[in-house]
Order: C-alpha cells, then sequence, then structure tokens
C-alpha cells in the first residue's frame, strides 16, 4: 500500500512538471526570446540586404519614368532621384523598426512558437533560406514590378479621369445656382 501510495505521489509530482513544462511552450513569448529569434534571423544584416536587393528594381522603375518622360525633365533627373531615393532608404530608422516589431511577434507567437523557429533556423537549411531571401524577395520584386506598374498606371488614370469628372460636375452645379445679378 505503501508503494501504491509513494507511486501515485511520484505520478502526480511528475504529471504537475509535464503540465509546467506544457504550459511554458503556451506561455507569452517575452522581449527576449523575440530578440533571440530576431537576432537568429540575422534581422539587421537582412534588412540591410533586402533594401539593397529592392534597391535595382526601384532603380529599374525610375529609370523608365525617366525615359517616358525625359523630354520635361532635366538631364540630371534621374542621377538625382536615384540618390534621394538610396539616401531615404538607408537613412530609413531600421533598428526602431525592428524594436517595433517586438510587441507584435508577441502578440501573435508563444515562447513555443518562437523556440521552434530559434531551432529552424539555427539549422543549415534554415540559415540557407535566411541568407538566400533577399535574393528571392528582389527577384520576385523584378518578377512583379512590370505588373504592379501597369496596375498604378490604371489606377492612376482611373482617379485622374474621375477627378475630372467631379469637378466638371461640380463646376456644373456652381454655374447653375450661381445667383443671377442684373446690373
Amino acid at each position: 500500500m505503501k508503494r501504491i501510495l509513494i507511486l501515485a505521489v511520484l505520478c502526480l509530482g511528475m504529471s504537475g512538471y509535464v503540465g509546467a513544462q506544457q504550459n511554458s511552450a503556451d506561455a507569452p513569448a517575452t522581449k527576449e526570446d523575440v530578440e533571440k529569434y530576431l537576432q537568429v534571423m540575422h534581422s539587421k544584416e537582412m534588412v540591410t540586404k533586402m533594401v539593397d536587393a529592392m534597391m535595382k528594381p526601384m532603380h529599374q522603375m525610375l529609370h523608365e519614368q525617366y525615359l517616358k518622360d525625359k523630354d520635361r525633365l532635366p538631364p540630371d533627373f534621374e542621377e538625382r532621384m536615384t540618390k534621394i531615393m538610396d539616401d531615404y532608404l538607408k537613412s530609413f530608422p531600421w533598428d526602431d523598426i525592428l524594436d517595433a516589431m517586438v510587441p507584435v511577434y508577441q502578440k501573435h507567437l508563444t515562447k513555443g512558437d518562437i523556440d521552434e523557429l530559434v531551432a529552424f533556423y539555427s539549422t543549415p537549411t534554415g540559415q540557407k533560406l535566411i541568407k538566400e531571401l533577399p535574393e528571392i524577395s528582389a527577384e520576385a520584386m523584378q518578377k512583379m514590378m512590370p505588373m504592379l506598374r501597369k496596375s498604378i498606371d490604371r489606377m492612376t488614370q482611373q482617379i485622374q479621369e474621375e477627378i475630372a469628372a467631379q469637378v466638371k460636375e461640380n463646376e456644373g452645379k456652381n454655374t447653375m445656382a450661381a445667383p443671377q445679378t442684373n446690373n
């Protein structure tokens, strides 16, 4: 009987320990957990590489826009705009943005989620994905740019047409509503 009682106490003790182990994975991720994840992800380096990779298609888009409007633009327009765009992107507050992401990760991921992500991104495959992701993103952006450009151009044209129609309609209302004055 003593053995059964000791065994029961041990089982209860172990189940409490196992329950605590399971609950810790469901616990909210701490700031330190998220910072560890961002560190394993090489987030700062990745942002730098992604910005560098994004610049190429953005330069291409700027170049295409310049070619389209070069008769109306000064000869150094493309060079000046490229410098402005590059300086702007390089001076962007990326560290502050990464810091602002911590509570967002904490809201959506548990400690267990973060631990699993850290484990994955610590593997060779995870590190390869981190290394290749900026180039993958740049290539994807390059493929998407012509489609985005067409859509943006269509949307811009539609908005301009709608504005012109609204202005015309409003002018018609104003001329009809204007009081007649007799001199």
